[in-house]
């Protein structure tokens, strides 16, 4: 055998051997990295509209979770109460972070609608407020402030809510005057109208986080926390049954219906907050005949 040849064959198998034993470089993964949204199912349900809500349930393992920028309140178990504002435009981002770092996401589309919209041929003639009013004023608008921002851990958000009084509906959320192409400010609740003295209730449950009487646009004033930021606040009433600090049950009389503080007859003003967005409270509630 002619060992000059055989020699550099045995050196070639020798290296193809050795090649193929070693493992293949990893290919990179087509997975999403860690920090980037990935699509997920949330349990929710509820009213996908301005001025609407949502309540739902988080993925499991979820330390921290966010619709838009707004982060979320969950409990244990990940359930948890959102709203969307009467001006919410388009679509917004309900993301959830995992321990692992994963970020879960869901786009909601918020459907739009047709406000009650009426156009004056006449120029915007905002009010001019004294010196005296303002003054007056400011320390009345802190404390609402205030009471909105106080986090009582109460339940109510969890509940189907019910009306709070029986009565003609005289002012819906979210109407508008346009003074020749300038918007004035909405109606920011609902108004019922009922006879001076009426009783209306809780329509959930939760924790009286203001009870003021003489300001001057409310009268008096109930704000109640139902947890989770959502509160509802009820104006111009002629007598409050509550106090700040009270829990309250869902049908529990609150107080009566009146017309303190800039009314033009008895009537609930009621209004419901989640955070900063003002939410239509018939979205709440099931039909009045039919509860």
């Amino acid at each position: 055998m002619n060992l000059a040849r055989v020699a550099p064959l045995l050196t070639l198998l020798a290296i193809a051997s050795a090649a193929q034993a070693e493992p293949a470089p990893a290919q990179p993964s087509d997975a999403a990295p860690l920090a980037q949204p990935v699509a997920a199912d949330f349990a929710i349900r509820g009213e996908l509209e301005q001025g609407g809500w949502i309540r739902g349930r988080l993925p499991a393992g979820t330390v921290a979770a966010a619709l838009g920028s707004t982060p979320l309140a969950f409990d244990e178990s990940g359930n948890f109460f959102a709203a969307f504002d009467r001006d919410q435009d388009g679509s917004l981002r309900l993301s959830a972070t995992r321990q692992d770092g994963q970020v879960v996401a869901r786009d909601l589309s918020v459907k739009p609608r047709d406000w009650n919209i009426e156009r004056v041929n006449a120029p915007l003639r905002p009010g001019r407020s004294s010196e005296a009013f303002m003054e007056r004023r400011r320390p009345e608008l802190e404390a609402i402030w205030a009471a909105r921002e106080k986090d009582t851990q109460s339940e109510g958000w969890r509940q189907d809510f019910i009306w709070p009084a029986r009565g003609r509906i005289s002012g819906r959320f979210g109407s508008q005057r346009i003074y020749q192409g300038q918007p004035g400010s909405y109606h920011s609740g609902l108004d019922i109208a009922g006879g001076d003295g009426t009783t209306y209730v809780a329509p959930a449950a939760g924790t009286v986080v203001l009870s003021v009487r003489g300001f001057s646009l409310e009268g008096n004033l109930l704000i109640i926390d139902h947890g989770q930021g959502l509160n509802s606040a009820f104006l111009h009433s002629s007598e409050l049954f509550v106090k700040e600090g009270d829990r309250v049950e869902q049908g529990q009389p609150l107080g009566r219906i009146g017309a303190s503080g800039r009314a033009t007859g008895p009537h609930l003003h009621w209004s419901l907050k989640w955070r900063d967005a003002r939410l239509d409270p018939l979205l709440f509630l099931p039909s009045m005949s039919g509860e």
